[in-house]
C-alpha cells in the first residue's frame, strides 16, 4: 500500500534535532513515500548527523533565506537532486535575545526586523525559490502545482516571554494567506500549522518558555504533550499530500484544542 506521499519530492527546512516538528515531518514524509532533500544554516553538519537517524539518506544544502545567492543557487541544487519539487516545508524562525523574554517595549528596530525578515519575509523568498522547480499546472488535467506548509504558533494572542515573534508569526500568517492568494492560479497550495508548544531547540532559546507552554497544562482539552512532535508533523504531512486539494490560505491548528477554549 503505497503513501499519502507517494513519488512527491519534498523540500524540509529546519531540521536541528530529533525532537523537531521539522525532523518529525521529514521522517513521516519518506515512511509515506516521499523522496526529500533538507536546508539547514548556521551548522549543515549538525543537520547532516542528525539526518542519519531518518529512514532513508537525505541531502543536505546549506541554505540562510535571507542570502540572495544562497536563495538564487537552490534551484540548481535541488533540480540536481530530485529534478524539482512537489511541496516545501517552512519551519524557520528566529529573533535575537532582546526581542525575547519580556523585553518587548525596549526591542530595538533592528532586531525586530530581524526577526521579521527571518520568521515571516522568508517564507515569501523561500517560495519564489522553489517556485520555478513545481510542475506547471494543467488545467485540462488538473495536475501540477504544488503545496507549500508553514510552521506557527497561534498569533491571535501576545503570549507570556514570546514578544516581538509573536508579530513575527502574525506577518507569516499574512504572508502565507497572500502567497495562497497570488499563487492560486497556479494551483499552488500555501497554509500554516499552528502547533503548540515543543521542547526543541527554537522552543529552548526563549527566554521564560516553561512559562509560556504550561498555559497548555491548565488549558487545552487535549491532554498535550510538549516532548510529543509528531502531531504536528502528521498535520504538515496532511497538507503536502492530495487529500487536502482545494484548501489554501489556512491555518490547521494542532495544539490539542487550545485554540477554541478561553479561560
Amino acid at each position: 500500500m503505497s503513501g499519502i506521499l507517494d513519488g512527491k519530492r519534498i523540500l524540509i527546512t529546519g531540521v536541528l534535532m530529533e525532537s523537531s516538528i521539522a525532523f518529525h515531518t521529514a521522517k513521516l514524509a519518506q515512511e509515506q513515500g516521499a523522496h526529500i532533500i533538507l536546508t539547514a544554516f548556521p551548522r549543515p553538519t549538525l543537520t547532516e548527523r542528525i539526518a542519519k537517524k531518518l529512514p532513508a539518506p537525505a541531502k543536505v544544502v546549506e541554505l540562510d533565506v535571507t542570502n540572495a545567492e544562497h536563495l538564487a543557487g537552490l534551484e540548481q541544487v535541488v533540480r540536481e537532486e530530485l529534478g524539482g519539487l512537489d511541496g516545501v516545508v517552512h519551519s524557520i524562525g528566529f529573533a535575537p535575545q532582546d526581542a525575547l523574554g519580556g523585553n518587548f517595549l525596549n526591542t530595538p528596530f533592528e532586531s525586530v526586523a530581524t526577526a521579521m525578515h527571518v520568521s515571516a519575509y522568508s517564507l515569501k523568498s523561500l517560495t519564489m525559490a522553489c517556485l520555478p522547480l513545481m510542475p506547471e499546472f494543467d488545467s485540462a488535467t488538473g495536475t501540477g502545482g504544488g503545496s507549500v506548509v508553514g510552521l506557527t504558533f497561534d498569533a491571535q494572542f501576545a503570549w507570556p516571554q514570546y514578544d516581538w515573534m509573536g508579530p513575527a508569526k502574525a506577518a507569516l500568517e499574512a504572508t502565507s494567506r497572500y502567497l495562497a492568494r497570488d499563487l492560486g492560479k497556479q494551483n499552488i497550495r500555501c497554509n500554516l500549522v499552528s502547533a503548540g508548544p515543543i521542547g526543541s531547540m527554537a522552543a529552548k532559546s526563549i527566554p521564560g518558555f516553561a512559562e509560556l507552554a504550561d498555559v497548555w497544562n491548565h488549558r487545552s482539552p487535549l491532554e498535550w504533550d510538549m516532548s510529543d512532535p509528531e502531531p504536528a508533523g502528521r498535520g504538515v504531512v496532511a497538507l503536502l499530500s492530495d487529500w487536502f486539494p482545494k484548501t489554501t490560505g489556512e491555518i490547521i491548528h494542532v495544539d490539542g484544542g487550545l485554540h477554541a477554549v478561553g479561560a
